[in-house]
This record gives structure tokens, sequence and C-alpha cells, in this order.
């Protein structure tokens, strides 16, 4: 270990790093995809129309009902057959992306289903649009409260990224197994790896955090702040 600290850290160090920065680029665009169609699967399933929520619905169930890997497995290996192969990262970002969209779309439906209707009753009365009703209403409101499941999802798609090795994506994990495959040493390559990933969630849950807190209304974090130290707030 004295050895692998001293000589081989500083020689490796910057590879590693190399895949933590292809890592965060992956979740990155894979979150805004995600986002994106995560929102257009909610709406949608909030169609009246059967022919537009079931065939959504099937999607949703078939992505979050099989294992992630063999979504990925499937994008990189089998959709070449049909004639649509893709480079190893879109192919990352396609099956994350996908992936992750099925479970958001389901945080979105069931935040946009908790707001209160009457708020969309009193827009209608006021001559807003449906459009801007969501726009201006509900989104907000929506993603405010969606924000922390949000950003659990994003830690959690951080670390799902190690799976895209499998497809050949030189991201944290695989350059990890070139780092093991030169030097021998597994167990202090995954300490340093194990540590790498530790401080991109550290990092990302508390800029979340920070986030959450910039975007809730100033009277609702004195309300918290009073339940959380009574004895201040009495003071």
């Amino acid at each position: 270990m004295h050895r692998f600290f001293f000589r081989e850290v500083p020689e490796y160090f910057l590879f590693l790093l190399q895949g933590a920065w292809i890592t965060l680029v992956l979740s990155l665009v894979s979150m805004a995809c995600g986002l994106v169609l995560g929102l257009a699967v909610a709406l949608g399933r909030l169609s009246p129309y059967r022919a537009v929520r079931w065939p959504l619905d099937a999607y949703v169930e078939l992505w979050r009902d099989t294992p992630l890997i063999v979504q990925l497995l499937f994008i990189y290996f089998t959709l070449p057959e049909f004639g649509l192969t893709l480079p190893a990262f879109w192919a990352g970002v396609a099956g994350l992306s996908l992936n992750l969209a099925a479970y958001l779309s389901e945080v979105f439906r069931a935040a946009i289903v908790a707001i209160d209707p009457g708020q969309r009753q009193a827009a209608l009365s006021l001559g807003m649009s449906r459009a801007a009703i969501y726009r201006r209403v509900v989104l907000p409101q929506m993603f405010r409260a969606t924000l922390p499941t949000v950003g659990g999802y994003f830690i959690a798609l951080l670390k799902d990224c190690s799976l895209v090795s499998f497809i050949s994506v030189n991201e944290l994990l695989r350059h990890a197994n070139i780092v093991i495959a030169d030097t021998f040493d597994s167990m202090n390559t995954y300490i340093m790896v194990g540590f790498i990933y530790f401080v991109m969630s550290f990092g990302s849950a508390r800029l979340i955090g920070l986030l959450e807190r910039r975007l809730t209304p100033r009277h609702q974090r004195r309300g918290t702040a009073m339940l959380s130290d009574p004895k201040g707030a009495a003071a």
C-alpha cells in the first residue's frame, strides 16, 4: 500500500481523473436528456386519450422492470442488427436517459397530480391559456417539489455510469481496470476509485442542497428554521 500511494497514485491519478471527467459529462448529458424526456412522458401519461397514454405506460413499465445493464447491451450490440449503430458514448447516453426518464416520469406525474386543481381553475378564470398555466403555475411548483428526488436520482446516475464500461466507454471504472492491468493492484486502485466517486457524489449532494435552499420561498425557509430551532425562534 505504501508503494502504491507514493509511487503509483501520482502516476495514475490524472488518468483516473480523465475517466472521472467522462463519468461526470456522461451523467450531466444523460440527466438533461432524462429530465426533458421524463417530463414529456409524464405530461403524455396525463393525457385523456388512451392512444397517447398506453404506449407511454408500456415504455415506463418496460424500462423500469428490466436491468439497466441489459438495456445498455441491447442498445449497443442489438440495435446495429436493425441498422442503428451508435458510438459507445451515445449508446450509454441513450440507455441511461431512457432508464432515468422512466423513473422521473412517475415522479413528475405524481407531483403534477398533487398540485391543487383550484390553482388551475383560478388561472383559467384569469384568461390564461393551458400552456401558460403549465409554464407559470404548474411546472415551477413541480420542479421545486421534486428537486430533492431528482437530485437523488442524479447521484445514483453518477454511480450507474460505471455500467457503461461494459460497452467500452472510457469512464472511471474502465480507466481503473486499465490501471489494475498495469499495476496488478486491484485493492488500492478500487479504494482510489471509491474515493473519487465519493467526492463527486458528496459535491453533487451539497450543490443540490444549495439549489434547493435557493428555490425555497423565504417564508418557508423561516418556518423550517423555527421548527428545527424552537428555542432560537422563541428568543
